[in-house]
């Protein structure tokens, strides 16, 4: 059996994240673009993908949703840099983004509170057992969270950080 792993050129798993994915608002001065991320080895009855990008040390009570792209095909392997645009033609067709706890329909990129330690930032790619989340366009990220969880048949995820 292929064992499920996530990866990107751009981020070291366990290290920094390049500033050219901070957030461009809210006191930070990033470019607020998406990763390239890269997938492989996905399981046996794989009917469609998931990904998120989760801050669990953001000051919420709850974390921070960065990036929720829902309705990938089961084949995708590859999201391109900068996939992450509101209304974006790169994402794979049917592919759907999740409103972010930004706001947006879009990658919010990374920006936590100047003088916190290092937040971590969890990339994860589910694999999913329905070819489609029955979650409204406007659905909320806990509201896809849970769908995506209630249909996940495997993950596969890594974790970079990022402090200011």
């Amino acid at each position: 059996m292929t064992e499920f792993v996530l990866s990107s050129p751009d981020i070291p798993t366990g290290g920094t994240i390049p500033q050219i994915f901070e957030f461009n608002s809210f006191g930070c001065t990033g470019r607020n673009e998406s990763p390239t991320l890269c997938w492989s080895g996905t399981p046996a009855g794989t009917q469609s993908l998931a990904l998120t990008v989760y801050d669990p040390d953001a000051p919420s009570g709850s974390g921070w949703w960065h990036w929720m792209v829902i309705d990938l095909p089961a084949n995708t392997t590859r999201l391109q840099p900068n996939a992450g645009t509101a209304g974006s033609t790169t994402l794979p067709t049917g592919a759907r983004q999740i409103r972010n706890d930004y706001g947006s329909f879009a990658w919010g990129g990374v920006c936590p509170p100047p003088g916190d330690k290092p937040h971590r930032y969890v990339f994860t790619v589910h694999a999913l057992s329905v070819p489609k989340l029955d979650v409204p366009d406007d659905a909320t990220a806990a509201l896809a969270g849970f769908m995506i969880n209630a249909n996940t048949i495997a993950t596969a995820s890594f974790t970079a950080h990022y402090g200011r």
